[in-house]
């Protein structure tokens, strides 16, 4: 069963400031039969983890984004993972570090310096893993902004809360086909 919270449901260990006016929070979880380790595992792959804005689809208005990690590849805190390609014809870029890294129950990351988006601005997005019914409970969560010019920030408006559920889904979705074949016997 999928659990899920509307906008402006925060976690309890949110960093970035929750009095914005245009922070919004979007979150799913689902259950996957695996063990708590090889969830982390699999979406402590940063690579893995955002392979869906790396594929050309109507989402990413025909375009994808290449991932650069730096030596840290995303797993260890203060590690820097960049995002950068062409959507719907528009050079696009993020930079997000890693700001917990706890295996294998909890990971999260956020932007830093000024990205480059089209309908969501900042943002913080984290991994939870609990044990639950002999396999893992993971929940996906996103708390963003609007885009901070009013050229994009409509855009936020209109398509930001679509594209975080879209996001979210897509990571869940990569877990659970990524590890309906483990041995689950771990």
């Amino acid at each position: 069963m999928n659990e899920m919270t509307g906008p402006g449901r925060t976690s309890p260990t949110k960093q970035t400031d929750v009095h914005s006016p245009a922070l919004r929070h979007y979150e799913e979880s689902a259950h996957i039969p695996a063990s708590v380790t090889q969830v982390f595992d699999h979406v402590n792959d940063h690579a893995r983890l955002s392979s869906h804005m790396s594929r050309s689809s109507w989402m990413m208005g025909g375009g994808r984004m290449e991932m650069q990690a730096d030596a840290g590849e995303g797993r260890v805190v203060g590690s820097h993972v960049r995002l950068g390609g062409r959507i719907f014809g528009l050079q696009l870029f993020l930079d997000e570090v890693i700001t917990e890294h706890e295996p294998p129950y909890r990971k999260t990351w956020q932007t830093v310096g000024t990205p480059r988006l089209l309908v969501i601005g900042d943002y913080r997005m984290g991994v939870e893993i609990g044990a639950e019914n002999g396999g893992s409970r993971l929940r996906v969560f996103i708390d963003y902004e609007l885009p901070p010019t009013p050229g994009t920030r409509w855009l936020g408006f209109l398509f930001g809360g679509f594209y975080a559920r879209w996001c979210v889904r897509q990571m869940l979705q990569s877990a659970r086909e990524g590890l309906a074949s483990v041995d689950h016997d771990c």
